[in-house]
């Protein structure tokens, strides 16, 4: 298919030669200060954003911009009723109002925290595991996570859906912590710690401990070229299952409606 990609930064280079190795066509790159993007736009300036990829001919959109920029560009993109994969993370209060606007426009787009296949395993196996250990009280858990230092948003998306799926599992769990604790923290809490250093595609560590033992689950990204081909992925199938009707145009979906 054509595809737009919105965000030409190292991920969308990763992105693009992902989309042209499994046979497609990147029509447009759109980016506010790449020098080798196609389309380079104002900052905040979803419009803009919105006719470069119409004037592409495009029959679908990869978003990896930005945490400050991606509210504004699916506001300007969604209208245009093409089939949108969404990596950038940092907008999650929002999904509700965007979830909102597919519906009232009649536009597709799916989300994520990472389209990596190996992540959302992980994120099954973490959510069972804290089911299991949730029947034992001596046994805690804690969440840790490290990227490059180049990334914008602390904790990531991927840290923030472990937290979510080990609360799934562990009731007992009840509140996420990012900061430092200056105080004996509570049972209910839930910390998530984060470190940014250097080149690191991207960590993720559960751990659970007892007074015996600890049990640690990592995954740990060797490239970002995983996060790039799970989303044109995430793309085809998308574009596959509302040919098909087995998802419906005017809705926000996950990468659970695809894995």
């Amino acid at each position: 298919m054509k595809i737009a990609l919105v965000g030409y930064g190292k991920m969308g280079h990763m992105i693009e030669k992902c989309a042209k190795d499994a046979g497609h066509e990147v029509v447009a790159t759109i980016d506010v200060m790449a020098k080798d993007a196609t389309n380079i736009v104002p900052a905040g300036d979803g419009k803009a954003v919105a006719d470069a990829v119409k004037n592409s001919g495009a029959e679908g959109v990869i978003e990896f911009s930005h945490p400050t920029a991606v509210l504004g560009n699916l506001n300007a993109l969604i209208p245009l009723g093409l089939p949108i994969v969404v990596g950038t993370t940092g907008w999650a209060k929002s999904e509700c109002e965007i979830s909102e606007l597919c519906k009232k426009t009649c536009g597709t787009a799916m989300r994520s925290s990472n389209f990596s296949i190996g992540v959302n395993m992980f994120y099954k196996i973490v959510e069972e595991a804290a089911k299991i250990m949730a029947e034992y009280s001596d046994y805690d858990v804690a969440v840790w996570e490290a990227h490059h230092n180049q990334k914008a948003d602390s904790p990531s998306g991927t840290a923030l859906e472990v937290a979510r799926r080990i609360m799934l599992g562990n009731k007992s769990k009840t509140q996420m912590v990012f900061d430092a604790f200056h105080e004996k923290p509570k049972v209910n809490e839930l910390h998530v710690s984060s470190t940014r250093v250097g080149f690191v595609p991207g960590t993720h560590t559960v751990f659970f401990d007892s007074p015996a033992d600890e049990i640690e689950l990592t995954h740990r990204a060797r490239s970002r070229e995983g996060f790039a081909k799970g989303a044109v992925v995430a793309l085809e199938k998308l574009v596959e299952k509302l040919a098909s009707g087995e998802l419906e145009k005017g809705r926000l979906y996950g990468m659970s409606d695809l894995f």
